[in-house]
């Protein structure tokens, strides 16, 4: 097939800031996980989709398939979809006050 480019699971991006392996960048709409450490103004690699760890507001309750959304100021994951962008699905419940969740991100 001659225009068949990737499968889409990964992504090459330069972040203005550095980003350590494992923390989640919003580009645009579409969440990302580093793959590894990525200097400032450095291109590196990031995962587009499967289940992910990722920090979450600490009082909010997660219930497992329930709609999640990335808070780019606090850098975490929130049940607030307004002023919020679309990350995933939530994969185990998190309960008051935990401080991560499992997420299928772009689901």
């Amino acid at each position: 097939m001659k225009n068949y480019v990737q499968d889409g699971k990964t992504i090459s991006f330069t972040p203005t800031a550095a980003v350590a392996s494992g923390e989640a960048v919003l580009l645009a709409t579409l969440l990302v996980v580093a793959i590894g450490t990525i200097a400032a103004d450095t291109e590196g690699t990031g995962v587009t989709e499967g289940v992910f760890e990722l920090p979450k507001k600490s009082t909010d309750v997660l219930a497992v398939g329930a709609a999640v959304y990335w808070d780019d100021t606090a850098n975490e994951i929130t049940s607030l979809a307004t002023g919020n962008t679309l990350a995933g699905k939530v994969w185990a419940a998190a309960a008051n006050p935990s401080t991560s969740v499992w997420v299928k991100i772009n689901a």
